[in-house]
């Protein structure tokens, strides 16, 4: 179990630190609806996370289950195929980075958020949350892990859950600071959203570079010891 546990601890961090999200969940706190959108987003958020990473704990399972293959090889193959794929879109983002004095380029979809709703903004969470490449090859690589632990069913069941509150902490993070403090939280979220806006590339690239190389080395470990 805590080898598991070890495993998803970073790629949930990974998963956590998603620059444009936060910054998201941040915007809507500012909005006319700041309530029930930043609770919609949240939610999508986590129901992203969740159904994502229990079908791939269960199709890897049972494709495990079909083919008779090994737990060290199907971990090691998936790792080491998700993290080329990090590194590779690691070095990609660093290229696309703003140049110095360039303003620094923000996703069109957040120019409505304003007038969202928050059935808007839970769909909007699902998508950022499950179809992001980066965050889908995170989840992939944590219920991958998961599903080649031979955790019993209490213990899967608490893997999961460990990782959907680590994968989720970051979005939750300004929701409830917001819900607590109310409009006193004006100047911490406003420091924090310029700050990621700023620092976006650097920080996204140090996220892909770290953590593809940690799930390439493990799927490279993986497939040597197995």
């Amino acid at each position: 179990m805590g080898s598991v546990i070890a495993d998803i601890l970073p790629l949930a961090l990974g998963v956590a630190l998603s620059v444009f999200p936060i910054v998201a969940v941040i915007l809507m706190l500012f909005s006319q609806h700041a309530r029930s959108t930043s609770l919609g987003f949240l939610v999508g958020w986590i129901l992203g996370v969740t159904v994502v990473t229990v079908v791939v704990v269960f199709l890897s399972d049972s494709l495990q289950q079909a083919t008779g293959s090994s737990e060290s090889s199907m971990y090691g193959i998936v790792h080491l195929v998700l993290g080329l794929l990090l590194i590779i879109a690691a070095f990609r983002n660093w290229k696309k980075r703003p140049q110095t004095g360039e303003e620094v380029a923000v996703p069109k979809w957040m120019s409505s958020i304003d007038t969202m709703t928050a059935g808007k903004a839970l769909g909007l969470a699902v998508l950022l949350s499950a179809v992001n490449p980066k965050n889908l090859a995170l989840l992939i690589a944590a219920g991958v892990s998961i599903a080649s632990a031979g955790l019993d069913s209490t213990q899967l069941i608490i893997a999961l859950i460990v990782f959907i509150i680590l994968a989720c902490c970051s979005v939750a993070t300004p929701v409830i600071v917001y819900l607590v403090m109310g409009d006193k939280a004006t100047p911490t979220l406003n420091g924090w959203k310029s700050w990621l806006i700023n620092n976006n590339a650097a920080v996204m690239t140090v996220v892909l570079l770290v953590f593809g190389v940690a799930v390439l080395s493990k799927g490279i470990g993986a497939l040597i010891g197995g």
